[in-house]
């Protein structure tokens, strides 16, 4: 059943109608000059995973080595911001625990130890993370690694953010050249 409706109820609505419209124009008027003052929002900030590029990230095999439950990660980070980043972590499946190391003597000796506080990259420069010197330690390895595979792995920024990798898994002898001998940037101008 059709019901009909009157000139004066049309008036009516066509009124809501005009009054609805011009509430909504008024208040994405309103919002618009506020976020105007509001300063960025999240999308709008860069957080320190943002800010930083990796360059041939690789994980050393454990098959074949003496104790396959400990490997390293290895790789170029840089920041390329205008600000310090500090990476306090990492976390992959294959381990569990995982560790920001760096090497130090310790009475005539090296040997490995954990960065309190995580590896600092000063704005606009980078670190090579490499055999013999800094890298990601990955303990309690569950499984073997050989050359050929894939690891995933997150990398841990002090604000929160991360970085999701996937990092070949690649064979390690003292001759391999690419990866240069500790204290060294043969290739890189970090």
């Amino acid at each position: 059943m059709r019901t009909r409706t009157t000139p004066a109820h049309r008036a009516v609505t066509r009124a809501r109608r005009a009054a609805t419209a011009a509430l909504a124009v008024a208040l994405g008027l309103g919002l618009a000059a506020c976020g105007d003052d509001a300063g960025p929002t999240k999308a709008d900030e860069t957080t320190q995973a943002d800010q930083v590029t990796i360059e041939d990230p690789w994980v050393r095999a454990t098959e074949g080595s003496k104790d396959t439950s400990m490997t390293a990660a290895f790789m170029v980070i840089t920041n390329e911001g205008t600000e310090e980043v500090t990476l306090v972590g990492a976390d992959t499946e294959v381990a569990g625990r995982t560790e920001i190391h760096e090497m130090v003597e310790i009475d005539g000796e090296m040997a490995m130890q954990a960065i309190e506080g995580g590896l600092v990259l000063a704005a606009d420069r980078g670190q090579v993370l490499q055999p013999g010197g800094n890298h990601i330690m990955l303990m309690e390895v569950s499984t073997a690694l050989k050359a050929g595979d894939e690891v995933a792995l997150t990398l841990e920024f002090d604000d929160g953010s991360t970085r999701e990798l996937t990092v070949p898994v690649k064979p390690f002898t003292e001759e391999t050249g690419h990866y240069h001998e500790p204290g060294t940037d043969a290739d890189h101008e970090h």
